[in-house]
């Protein structure tokens, strides 16, 4: 019996150790910005790990404009494919508990729009319909800046 209630106690620290951590996975660790924006609270080298991958969307897309506009598609899958879900293995594992659920959904959703100009342009070999594509995933980086504002924690 003693063991018993050992055994329901630990299951319940578990529980509630679980529920934090999904709790933290998906609120992460924001608050109201003067601005009216949700203010994501970084270390200094998160926030710049942030603004690094951003800058390379930046890139990829302008290099994809201009491939696109030079009827180059293996340089607009190359372009794109620099963005896609296998770069995501550059971004720091500590931002997944800090970002937001919905910036996270942004951030996967834009990748993965990345991958499909990669795959669509070897495929179709159509500038109109990369430029379409391309200007849907930018749709996510509008959305994003719209909600969201880094903030620097010290730690």
């Amino acid at each position: 019996m003693k063991y018993c209630k050992l055994s329901w106690g630990l299951v319940a620290v578990l529980s509630f150790a679980v529920a934090v951590f999904a709790y933290k996975f998906t609120a992460g660790e924001v608050q109201p910005s003067t601005d009216g924006r949700q203010e994501v609270k970084l270390t200094k080298d998160e926030r710049n790990a942030l603004l690094l991958e951003m800058r390379k969307w930046l890139q990829s897309s302008q290099a994809i404009l201009a491939a696109a506009s030079k009827q180059d598609f293996a340089l607009v899958a190359s372009a794109a494919t620099a963005s896609g879900m296998a770069a995501e293995a550059d971004t720091p594992g500590s931002l997944f508990r800090k970002l937001p659920l919905e910036m996270k959904k942004l951030g996967f959703d834009t990748r993965q729009k990345f991958d499909e100009i990669a795959a669509d342009a070897e495929a179709m070999k159509d500038s109109q319909h990369t430029m379409t594509q391309l200007s849907t995933a930018m749709n996510n980086c509008i959305a994003c800046h719209a909600i969201y504002r880094f903030g620097e924690n010290v730690e």
